[in-house]
């Protein structure tokens, strides 16, 4: 093991490197890095069958699985998915609303990272290791921005602008954040974190639960720039006035709730594990 070399007062000091987990749990992501963690995607789907092709066509060959919940779909969501990635694991909803189906999906999941994406073909797949490096540099929660410098959107009319930036103002004042998008579905985190997020939402409000609590719990939040683009097939199930007073009264009540304190720190062993990369 090669020591890590730093300096203090203008002296080199010399200190033993963290051991890195067993080669055998690696997984290849380019021929020039591999992570330790393993990697959960899940997929809130309904009546999504012709958007899924492109949307697959994107996720990164090294992810551990694949989790689609489908929202009761009346086309061949179910077969396209299966027809596309065999390997895929299918959970049926049993209520309804985004933040429904993405509860079911994040209590099957078996890897150590969870990624969420939507279905529509807005989201590309190919970012995923943005949030996964953010995760692995010592993030415990982490967002995807339309706003950060090198993201962006082609599907923001000026109303959902507008709503977004006064939702996110608000947010920013009530629980001292310094988010630069809210209600954007692209957001990954370590697993373990489920608990702490405790998600109890039914629609599209969902994004800013999962960005307030993981606030209040006090995680390390990080920002990675992400572009959004325009829905390829069918239309929205969101609307903007209703979904924005869902968004508003959920700030409120989320201002109520008592804060749920992070689990404690993994050890040196675990974090090693976590964080590997080669």
């Amino acid at each position: 093991m090669s020591p890590e070399i730093t300096k203090h007062n203008g002296k080199p000091q010399i200190h033993a490197l963290r051991p890195l987990p067993g080669v055998e749990r690696f997984t290849p992501v380019t021929p020039h890095l591999a992570i330790s963690p393993t990697v959960s995607v899940v997929i809130p789907a309904m009546n999504e069958a012709e958007n899924l092709p492109h949307v697959f066509a994107t996720l990164p060959h090294w992810i551990h699985e694949v989790i689609l919940v489908d929202g009761n779909s009346t086309d061949d969501t179910v077969a396209v998915a299966r027809r596309l990635r065999p390997n895929l694991r299918v959970v049926q909803q049993r209520g309804k609303g985004k933040g429904d189906a993405l509860r079911t999906g994040f209590a099957e999941c078996t890897g150590d990272i969870t990624v969420m994406i939507d279905a529509d073909g807005s989201t590309d797949g190919r970012e995923i290791i943005n949030f996964v490096g953010a995760l692995l540099t010592g993030a415990d929660f982490v967002k995807g921005s339309r706003y950060a410098s090198g993201g962006g959107s082609d599907d923001l009319t000026f109303s959902r602008r507008l709503g977004n930036s006064v939702l996110r103002g608000m947010v920013n004042r009530i629980y001292g954040t310094r988010y630069t998008d809210l209600c954007y579905g692209y957001n990954a985190f370590w697993t373990r974190h489920l608990d702490v997020l405790d998600l109890d939402c039914e629609g599209f409000e969902v994004e800013t639960v999962l960005n307030i609590r993981a606030a209040k719990a006090g995680l390390r939040v990080h920002e990675v720039p992400s572009h959004e683009r325009c829905r390829i097939h069918g239309e929205s199930n969101l609307r903007v006035v209703r979904d924005g007073l869902r968004v508003l009264r959920t700030i409120m009540r989320e201002w109520r709730r008592p804060a749920v304190e992070a689990p404690p720190a993994p050890s040196s062993a675990q974090r090693a594990a976590d964080q590997g990369a080669a």
